[in-house]
């Protein structure tokens, strides 16, 4: 029994020893500045694929919701940040086909804007008028539901860049206020 918990022991001090060699670590996927608070509206779709618009905006605030000192708000008043876009289009251009004259590869492109803007002083942070996303599935070995899942893909690889470009633009204009 006593070697069980000198072994307990043991392993629970290699563990604070491990955190506390952690603790000047810099993750750059978490916003710790001052706080911020970010008017995100729903994005515009001018697609035909309804819903997509929702989808991205439940994307993006998974991705902010990382930070406790990052605050959406659907306020434009309270915030000090806008993030706004755009889903401008979706494209499945055929890129493989079967012996039968099938498709069996299409490549999903969706295009979308976007921009940060800081509502006090009016400055852009941040624009992509025209950013191209692909993603690549098969029709044959994947069933129907492919497609909404390339999308899906999409997305979330866009609002992970979405979210990590913001919070570099803040902390940028962070530091340059607080150079002044």
């Amino acid at each position: 029994m006593n070697r069980i918990s000198s072994a307990a022991l043991l392993s629970f001090l290699a563990f604070l020893l491990l955190l506390s060699g952690c603790a000047g670590y810099y993750f750059p996927n978490v916003y710790d500045g001052p706080a911020v608070s970010i008017y995100m509206p729903t994005w515009g779709n001018r697609t035909d694929k309804l819903g997509i618009d929702s989808t991205m905006y439940n994307a993006l605030s998974e991705w902010f919701l990382k930070s406790d000192k990052i605050s959406l708000t659907k306020e434009k008043e309270a915030a000090d940040l806008i993030l706004a876009g755009e889903i401008v289009s979706i494209h499945l251009p055929s890129i493989g086909w079967s012996g039968a004259a099938r498709t069996t590869d299409v490549k999903v492109e969706l295009t979308l804007r976007y921009v940060l803007k800081d509502l006090k002083s009016g400055k852009i942070l941040w624009e992509q008028p025209n950013q191209v996303w692909t993603e690549d599935y098969n029709t044959v070995a994947q069933q129907a539901s492919s497609e909404d899942e390339a999308i899906q893909h999409i997305l979330d690889d866009v609002s992970e860049k979405i979210y990590l470009g913001t919070i570099s633009r803040i902390r940028k204009a962070s530091r340059g206020s607080t150079a002044q």
